[in-house]
């Protein structure tokens, strides 16, 4: 079964890949939580475009902040680009072999601009270059391969430093950081003079004007921040992949740990983290397999995705209280952790953030809960009990499959849906309730429930989805509700217990039993159709060994092929002609 769930949550890696929307005839990837969009592959644009500063999708805003990868590539016929004030990132790479790229009328000195954002150089450029004061944004890898610069004063309005910017900029000896950069990206200096120069390393680590920006295998296994003046920030996967690393003290200088900084350290297991960090972000410790000791401080305002995912034995965690939302992943494969208390005001879990952990015990979902993203719990093989707060309008597919102790679930009142395969494989789960405002269960939502012994379909239901309860070998009885249209694909499949199905109502909606839908229900001993059905699919009840009785509706215009085969003490009755009555429909019954 565990090979399974990882393939499940293996294909469920799509999770963490933004949504994409049309606004204006430009494609932008957009984040819901924090209503940002980013400017996305437009393969096919031309002449004079002007990207806004928001965008509407749906009922929402979004704020405009990036230019993505390869966002405008090859467009030999873009040429005029008007940026909005609201950017903060931009790739060199958008605007490579576009029009406005190759006509050289663009470039001064060097410098391709557009606006006060630097986008890119050549080697026209000066020596020593010092950016004007009103720069706002330089493009990731603007200076990239860049032989000709060798110094370089960034301004005290920029904000970031991305990533490749100066990357085998090979005779660049100096760099300038001001204190309002207050990030920068992963290798940034990678291959720069700077970087290849042994004197500039110290003890493992390459620090510029106090910024931590990269450490090479000359780290040490315990790695305590040692500098004339304090550093004040580090640079994403700055220790990403430092195989040596076991312990790191954070300093109190630091109010934020990027993305990838520790990054698949396999051997560290021990990060004090001060209190005065308020961000984590995207995948800070991933994949960090043995690390059991880094509790985060009660001020942490945002923690980003996949920030521990893979960290197998991290054993405890806090949540700061200003923590609304658990994004995608956050805790993925966290075998060890057994308890985690959410905060109060908690409003979002996304998908797969306690995916695979498979020692969490118990969890308490704070009454402000809104939504529980798709496999969010699957595979917590110990989780025993899950009360699903009252303003969770669905259930997400594969919330809680392979939760193979969950014992009790309670579904609010107002729950609208139950997703696909959403407690399948919970085969200690005895009992749910299935609220009266419910108007779909998903496909194999139940499969496998297998101490599961009655269920309640509330008449809201118009189709049961293929495979619903399939594999529920204790479930008994099942009352089929008057709405109820279609009985799809492997319904009830396997149930073995089954011994009863009552159609409600004196007419009743149902017109369809498809394929396998009761399948080797050997317990079933009679049925009596509701009067409108009209088909009954193929191998429907096949291999129901002890059906005896059938009461067919005078509507019955379709038995599919083997529907009723091998069902022994059934006979096989006589139909008038409109009935099609399918090959080896009754093969193996009673003549």
């Amino acid at each position: 079964m565990l090979w399974m769930l990882l393939a499940v949550l293996s294909v469920n890696s799509a999770w963490l890949h933004a949504e994409e929307a049309t606004y204006n005839e430009l494609r932008y990837a957009i984040n819901e939580n924090r209503l940002t969009a980013e400017v996305a592959s437009n393969p096919k644009v031309s002449g004079e475009i002007v990207i806004p500063a928001e965008i509407r999708v749906g009922q929402n805003t979004y704020t405009v902040t990036s230019i993505g990868d390869k966002a405008f590539k090859g467009c030999k016929n873009l040429t005029s680009v008007v940026l909005p004030a609201t950017l903060q990132r931009v790739y060199r790479s958008a605007f490579e072999g576009t029009g406005f790229m190759l006509d050289k009328n663009n470039w001064q000195e060097g410098c391709l601009w557009i606006d006060s954002v630097l986008i890119a150089t050549d080697k026209n450029i000066k020596p020593r270059f010092i950016l004007p004061a009103n720069t706002r944004i330089i493009a990731a890898g603007a200076f990239a391969g860049n032989k000709a610069v060798t110094r370089v004063e960034l301004p005290a309005t920029l904000k970031r430093i991305d990533h490749e910017t100066f990357r085998n900029c090979k005779n660049l000896t100096k760099v300038i950081i001001p204190a309002s950069v207050t990030s920068i990206g992963e290798e940034a200096f990678t291959g720069s003079g700077i970087y290849l120069n042994e004197n500039k390393w110290k003890k493992g680590a390459l620090i510029i004007d106090d910024c931590l920006v990269a450490t090479n295998n000359d780290l040490p296994a315990k790695y305590i921040f040692k500098n004339s003046t304090p550093i004040r920030l580090i640079a994403e996967r700055a220790f990403s992949e430092r195989k040596q690393l076991k312990t790191v003290i954070i300093p109190s200088t630091i109010t934020r740990i990027p993305t990838a900084a520790f990054f698949h350290c396999e051997n560290l297991t021990d990060v004090t983290i001060p209190a005065e960090v308020t961000e984590v972000d995207n995948f800070a410790f991933y994949d960090c397999a043995l690390l059991k000791n880094a509790l985060l401080p009660k001020g942490l305002q945002h923690l980003g995705m996949g920030a521990f995912y893979g960290c197998i034995n991290l054993r405890e965690q806090v949540l700061g209280e200003q923590i609304e939302i658990l994004e995608q992943a956050t805790f993925y494969m966290c075998r060890s952790l057994k308890k985690m208390p959410l905060p109060a005001h908690l409003r979002k879990i996304e998908n797969g953030v306690f995916a695979g952990c498979a020692s969490l015990e118990e969890i308490h979902l704070p009454e402000t809960l809104e939504s529980l993203g798709e496999t969010a719990f699957a595979g917590c093989i110990t989780l025993r009990d899950l009360i699903i707060p009252a303003k969770v309008g669905s259930v997400s597919k594969q919330l809680c499959i392979g939760c193979t102790h969950l014992n009790r679930v309670v579904l609010p009142e107002g729950l609208y849906a139950v997703g696909n395969e959403a407690f399948k494989d919970c085969i200690e789960l005895e009992k749910v309730n299935i609220p009266k405002t419910t108007y779909r269960i998903g496909e194999y939502a139940f499969s496998n429930c297998t101490q599961m012994r009655r269920i309640n379909l509330v008449p809201h239901i118009h189709k049961l989805e293929q495979g619903a309860f399939s594999g529920c070998k204790l479930l008994e009885q099942v009352t089929i509700p008057e709405q109820l249209e279609v009985i799809e694909k492997e319904a009830f499949a396997n149930c073995l217990n089954l011994y009863e199905v009552t159609f409600s109502g004196t007419n009743g909606a149902l017109k369809t039993i498809e394929p396998n839908a009761f399948f080797h229900c050997v317990a079933l001993r009679e049925i009596t159709f509701n009067p409108a059905l009209q088909i009954i699919g193929d191998e429907a009840f096949a291999e129901c060994r002890n059906l005896r009785k059938i009461t067919y509706p005078e509507a019955l215009k379709q038995i599919g092929a083997g529907a009723f085969r091998d069902c022994a003490n059934l006979r096989q009755p006589m139909f008038a002609p409109h009935v099609s009555v399918g090959k080896n429909a009754y093969k193996g019954t009673k003549k």
